[in-house]
């Protein structure tokens, strides 16, 4: 839990801080690359040190796997989101790339044919209200429609990260699963972008953070790479690995929460009443999604006590 707490708490910060970035000249396709490009060098040079076994794969399954999840599930959602707050508000864009969990829970459920708890659809109820309110929908907002069917893209790609990460991570550390992730989202942009034509210069202009410093743009990269996906990410697939992908993608539903006290601290967009009681309502869909979960004297025997948390068998 406090893993994918504190992992959510960094991905809100980081909106910020990209949305500075791309303010300051990248585009989001641009960004995303060096994002994916860097954490996979950071990833890699770090499974190196604590174990190079680490990296081995088991079939071609499995390559398949981790490919489709590094493409997907990092590469096409970071893309599918910065490309969304670029057309969209960035309380609206989460708003609509949160109902991964949705997703998640109506996979479970209709797909897989696992009974879901009952607690678990009130709690995705709360949550969604609660980040209505957040975001202030219906308050003569216009929204863009290509920055909808971005967001609608993005959370169609995080419920496949949740799932498929779920899949992964029964066999393989979340160390290596991230290495092998970021490596293949990084050629998929590579691929697309060649980084002899990347904008550098563009690394050093200065940018005016808002009531801070003047720093050189590649200072935030910086930040965006190391404190924005690589120990976010990281944090996510270990939180995946213990709870499963519903719980953890409900537990993620505080960083729309935080993104809007991020923008309200570093940008100046004061939070509202309506969107503070949202925020609390959001919270509260967080705790009954908590008291869904099995105890472990209910607890079933060895293969229904594998399923995620909150899901019955």
């Amino acid at each position: 839990m406090l893993a994918v707490v504190v992992g959510a708490l960094l991905f809100a910060v980081n909106g910020t801080v990209a949305k500075v970035a791309m303010e300051a000249g990248l585009t989001p396709t641009r960004l995303v690359e060096i994002r994916c490009v860097g954490s996979a060098v950071v990833l890699v040079a770090a499974v190196l040190v604590v174990g190079a076994r680490r990296l081995r794969l088991r079939d071609r399954r499995e390559l398949v796997s981790l490919a489709v999840l590094g493409v997907v599930g990092v590469a096409l959602v970071q893309w599918f989101y910065l490309s969304a707050i670029a057309r969209l508000p960035v309380g609206i864009a989460l708003l609509i790339e949160y109902t991964a969990p949705l997703l998640v829970a109506l996979w479970a459920r209709f797909v897989l044919h696992e009974a879901v708890h009952a607690r678990v659809w009130w709690a995705l109820a709360a949550c969604l209200g609660g980040l209505t309110l957040v975001a202030q929908v219906g308050e003569g907002v216009v929204l863009d429609v290509v920055g909808l069917l971005f967001a609608v893209a993005a959370a169609v790609s995080l419920a496949a990260y949740y799932l498929l990460g779920d899949r992964l991570l029964a066999e393989r550390d979340p160390l290596s699963t991230h290495a092998w992730t970021m490596t293949f989202a990084a050629v998929f942009w590579v691929v697309l972008q060649p980084v002899w034509t990347y904008p550098y210069d563009a690394l050093s202009l200065p940018v005016a953070v808002p009531g801070g410093p003047v720093p050189p743009l590649w200072v935030l990269v910086v930040w965006i790479v190391v404190l924005g996906t690589v120990v976010p990410y990281l944090l996510f697939l270990v939180g995946i690995r213990s709870l499963g992908p519903a719980r953890a993608g409900l537990l993620g539903m505080v960083e729309p929460v935080a993104a809007s006290a991020a923008a309200w601290v570093v940008l100046g967009e004061a939070m509202t009443a309506v969107q503070l009681l949202g925020g609390a309502v959001v919270l509260g869909g967080v705790v009954l999604a908590e008291t869904a979960r099995r105890r472990p004297a209910d607890a079933p025997d060895a293969p229904e006590a594998a399923l995620p948390e909150g899901v019955a068998p």
